[in-house]
C-alpha cells in the first residue's frame, strides 16, 4: 500500500512523534511505501534513514509558511510552542490553510491509497475533508481529548468530521469509551491496539549492585506530568541513598519551576535535558526504578520501554495504565492512586500536601525494594512486555489497514 502519514507537530521528541517514526519503520519493513506530512519549526531535520526527502512535506512554523510557533497537542511541549487555547481566529484559519495546501501537494506528489493521521483534532479534520474518497485511519494519543475540553469552540468544529473517519486506533478500552462519549463515533470503528516499544533498543542488562539506587523520570518537565510533585516528595525521602535522573525538556515557567526544585535537591538529582532514544535506553538499562507521577496520560510508551529495560515501575494509576498493570502491584509495578482532580490534569490545591506525603512514602518503599534486590524479575518483565512490541502493535494496525481498504478481514 501507499500510506500517507500525517502529524500536526514535530515527528520526534513526544510520544506521538516517536510513534509516527515507529509506524513508518514497521510499515517500510512490511514492504509498504510511505510518505510523511508533519509540522516543524526552526532547524528541525528528519532522520534521512526514516524516509528520503522526496517522501516528506512539511508545514513550517516560526519561519516559512507561518510566523508563529508550532501549536502542540499538549499545552507544555518539549520545545517552544503555541497553545491552542490562546490562538485567535486568524491564526487558526492560517493554520488550517497551510496544512490544506501541503496535504494537497502531498496528494498530487504521492497519490496515496490510505491516510493515517494522528490526533482527533484539526489536521485530521482537514485531512478527512481533502481525502474524502480514500480510506482513513486516525491514532488517538489522548492529548486531543484533553484539547477538546480546553478549546470547546475548536472541539465542536472538529467533532462533526470525526465520525467520518473509517477507523480510530485507541490506546486502551478506557480511551475507546472516552472517544465514543465525546465524538459519538460508531463503536465498530474504534479499535484498541495499544502502543509499542522498540525491543532492540530497550532491553535488560545487569544493574549496578553498589552505590545509590538509580531512579529515572523521562518526559516533559511540566506540572501535568507531576514533576514538581515528584521533586517535592523526594525532599521528604529518607530511604537508602538514591540519584534521580531527570530526562526531558519543557518550556516557560513550568520548566523553570522544575529546574529550581531539582537544584534544591543538589547532588541527588542529575538533569539530562532531552535525550535521544538510544541515550535514554542506555540510561534506563542502568536504572533500578522508573517513576512517572503523571496526572494525565493515554498509554505512556516510556513505561514499557523502562520495564523492558528491567526497571521497577512506580506510576500513577491512570485508567490506561491501570488497564495493563493492575494485576502486578506486588511485583515489578506499583500503582499510585490519585484523588479526584480539579481539571483533567490538575489536582485540587488542598490535596497537594497529602499527595506529596503519599508519593514520598511510595518512593521510600520502592527505593528500599530496589536497594535490597537490584536485579529485575525477568519472568515478570517478559510476561508484561511481550504483547507491546512495535512488531505486534503494527500487525494489528496492518490488519485494520487491509480491512478498511477492502483487501482483508
Amino acid at each position: 500500500m501507499r500510506i500517507l502519514h500525517i502529524l500536526s507537530q514535530t515527528p520526534d521528541f513526544t510520544g506521538s512523534g516517536k510513534t509516527v517514526q515507529a509506524i513508518i519503520r514497521q510499515s517500510c519493513a512490511k514492504g509498504h511505501q510511505n510518505f510523511l506530512v508533519a509540522g516543524i519549526q526552526d532547524d528541525f531535520k528528519l532522520d534521512p534513514s526514516l524516509l528520503p526527502p522526496e517522501h516528506t512535506e512539511f508545514v513550517r512554523f516560526n519561519h516559512g509558511h507561518l510566523d508563529f510557533r508550532l501549536p502542540g497537542m499538549s499545552d507544555v511541549m518539549p520545545y517552544p510552542s503555541t497553545v491552542f487555547s490562546s490562538m485567535n481566529n486568524d491564526q487558526i484559519c492560517r493554520y488550517e490553510t497551510a496544512f490544506r495546501q501541503v496535504l494537497q501537494k502531498a496528494r498530487e506528489k504521492f497519490r496515496p491509497d490510505l491516510i493515517h493521521t494522528h490526533h482527533l483534532w484539526i489536521v485530521s479534520k482537514t485531512a478527512r475533508q481533502i481525502f474524502q474518497d480514500l480510506p482513513m485511519v486516525t491514532s488517538c494519543h489522548g492529548t486531543c481529548l484533553r484539547q477538546y475540553f480546553l478549546c470547546p469552540g475548536l472541539g465542536l468544529d472538529v467533532k462533526n468530521t470525526m465520525a467520518k473517519i473509517d477507523a480510530v486506533l485507541c490506546l486502551s478500552r478506557h480511551q475507546k469509551q472516552q472517544i465514543q462519549d465525546i465524538h459519538k463515533i460508531d463503536p465498530e470503528k474504534l479499535h484498541v491496539v495499544g502502543a509499542g516499544f522498540e525491543k532492540k533498543t530497550f532491553y535488560c542488562e545487569p544493574k549496578p549492585e553498589k552505590g545509590p539506587v538509580q531512579i529515572v523520570y523521562a518526559g516533559k518537565l511540566s506540572r501535568a506530568k507531576g514533576v514538581p510533585w515528584l521533586l517535592a516528595a523526594l525532599k521528604k525521602v529518607t530511604a537508602p541513598d538514591y540519584c534521580l535522573h531527570l530526562a526531558g525538556a519543557g518550556s516557560g515557567e513550568e520548566k523553570q519551576e522544575c529546574l529550581a526544585l531539582a537544584a534544591d535537591l543538589d547532588s541527588w538529582v542529575k538533569v539530562h535535558g532531552p535525550l535521544s532514544h538510544e541515550s535514554l535506553a542506555r540510561l534506563v538499562r542502568k536504572a533500578h526504578l522508573f517513576v512517572l507521577p503523571s496526572f494525565f496520560e493515554g498509554l505512556p510508551l516510556v513505561l514499557m520501554e523502562a520495564l523492558s529495560s528491567g526497571c521497577r515501575i512506580l506510576t500513577t494509576a491512570l485508567p490506561g495504565t491501570r488497564e495493563i498493570f493492575e494485576q502486578t502491584r506486588s511485583g515489578m509495578v506499583d500503582l499510585l492512586e490519585l484523588p479526584a482532580l480539579e481539571t483533567v490534569d490538575t489536582p485540587f490545591q488542598k490535596d497537594i500536601p497529602a499527595l506529596e506525603q503519599t508519593l514520598a512514602h511510595a518512593l521510600e518503599i520502592n527505593i528500599t525494594k530496589a536497594d535490597q534486590n537490584r536485579q529485575p524479575d525477568l519472568s515478570q518483565v517478559n510476561r508484561l512486555t511481550a504483547t507491546y512490541t512495535w512488531e505486534g502493535v503494527f500487525s494489528k494496525m496492518e490488519g485494520i489497514y487491509k480491512k478498511i481498504c477492502g483487501s482483508g478481514s
